[in-house]
């Protein structure tokens, strides 16, 4: 599936005449493959964690954050793919447009595929996703380590939203005393600002 075809839902959602979000023009694999979680101050405040898989950023709405410690199960809603020029959005998405509000780069890297299967075979990344249970070492410069995202709530099946956990794998990268930072006063790993700081400049791009 071309990737112009993968975007129509996020195309959908937003008027491009109204907000300065990017609209996909990069197409193509990377030699690395990506991630970005950002801080969206929309109706609700959220983390959006977004893995660069098959030529689009597959993103799910995280409302506590990722975690370095391995005992916080962080709920994980899918929301449609972003465009790659997604991971250095950051700005005001205009009042009144979908998901108004302000939006910092908080965390941003690479990552490197763990999934295998019952033999200890890799299996490929988007197979792993499409089985509901994926594992992933980041490479950031606050986010280290193996993580997994596992589906507990399939939305055709289940009847209602579709659901995953995002984990902290417990290796040498774990750390259960810092967790996950308050989004008030995290500051973006592009800018070096907070939201309010964003948000006060008035603009759509830092």
């Amino acid at each position: 599936m071309a990737d112009r075809d993968r975007l129509q839902t996020y195309h959908g959602k937003r008027d491009f005449n109204r907000t300065r979000e990017p609209r996909g023009v990069r197409e193509g694999e990377a030699e690395e493959s990506h991630f970005v979680v950002q801080i969206h101050d929309a109706s609700t405040m959220h983390f959006d964690f977004r893995l660069q898989v098959g030529g689009v950023l597959k993103s799910w709405s995280v409302p506590k954050g990722p975690s370095t410690d391995p005992k916080d199960k962080r709920l994980a809603v899918p929301t449609e793919d972003h465009p790659l020029e997604y991971e250095d959005f950051e700005g005001v998405i205009a009042e009144g447009e979908y998901g108004g509000g302000t939006v910092i780069v908080w965390e941003r890297g690479t990552y490197r595929p763990r999934s295998h299967d019952r033999r200890g075979r890799p299996v490929p990344f988007g197979e792993s996703l499409e089985r509901g249970h994926a594992t992933f070492w980041l490479d950031g410069s606050k986010l280290h380590g193996e993580y997994a995202l596992t589906r507990f709530r399939d939305g055709e099946a289940g009847g209602g939203k579709e659901a995953w956990l995002l984990v902290k794998v417990d290796d040498e990268h774990a750390d259960v005393d810092r967790g996950t930072p308050d989004p008030r006063r995290a500051r973006s790993v592009r800018s070096g600002r907070t939201l309010r700081q964003v948000a006060s400049q008035g603009t759509e791009h830092a």
